[in-house]
């Protein structure tokens, strides 16, 4: 199996530094205390998280379905991830999925059921069980 890697670079102090961020693929960007923490411009490592969170969960979910005999035409997530303090440590507390699918043939508990085994099973949920990971799915 595939090992992924990024890399990141942060420069000065924590409220006055700036960091950027590289992955293999090119994906990128900057970030710093005030994206991170306020409202600032740029990016952060809990929209990292999300993001992987709702694309690991999209394609786990879709294969679920596919495998249940009942594959999706479309599975469209999204995720919040909350970040606070904690003990007076910054902790990632809460990520939110927000999942809305078109599945033919398939009845309401089926799909609940399946779209729950899945959150707990898809691989980047399974890495950030410390994590409460909540989930709203809509059969559309």
């Amino acid at each position: 199996m595939p090992t992924r890697k990024a890399s990141a670079v942060w420069t000065g102090g924590l409220k006055g530094g700036v960091g950027s961020f590289t992955g293999e693929t090119g994906l990128g960007g900057s970030y710093s205390f005030g994206s991170r923490f306020e409202s600032a411009p740029g990016t952060n490592p809990e929209e990292l998280l999300a993001a992987a969170e709702a694309a690991c969960y999209s394609m786990a979910f879709s294969g679920a379905l596919e495998k249940n005999g009942t594959p999706p035409t479309k599975v469209e997530t999204s995720a919040a991830c909350t970040v606070e303090k904690v003990d007076d440590k910054m902790t990632i507390t809460r990520i939110v999925l927000t999942v809305r699918a078109t599945v033919p043939n398939i009845d309401k508990a089926t799909f609940e059921r399946i779209a729950r085994e899945t959150k707990e099973g898809c691989p980047v949920s399974r890495a950030l069980k410390a994590v409460d990971i909540q989930l709203q799915a809509s059969l559309v």
